[in-house]
C-alpha cells in the first residue's frame, strides 16, 4: 500500500500520488497518460496532474489498482 509519507516530491498536490515503491513499470503512464509522467533522472513515475474529470479519475483508479507494487495512493483529498 502506498504511503503518503514516502510520496515523491514531483507529485502535484491532491488525492493521487506515487510513492518510493515505484519500479518504473510504465503501467500507470500507459493507463492514464494525461496524469502520470516519468522522472527520467529518478527512474520512476509521478503524478503531474490530478484527475480533472470522472474519466481521468477512473483511469487513475485503474492505474492504482493495477500497480504491481501498490506505489500509487489516493488520500481522497
Amino acid at each position: 500500500m502506498a504511503d503518503a509519507a514516502n510520496r515523491y516530491p514531483q507529485n502535484v498536490s491532491g488525492a493521487f500520488y506515487v510513492d518510493d515503491q515505484c519500479i518504473d513499470c510504465d503501467l500507470c503512464r500507459e493507463t492514464a497518460p494525461a496524469n502520470f509522467k516519468r522522472d527520467d533522472d529518478g527512474g520512476h513515475s509521478y503524478l503531474y496532474k490530478q484527475a480533472e474529470s470522472p474519466e481521468e479519475e477512473a483511469l487513475c483508479k485503474e492505474a492504482m489498482e493495477g500497480c504491481p507494487v501498490e506505489a500509487i495512493g489516493n488520500d481522497g483529498e
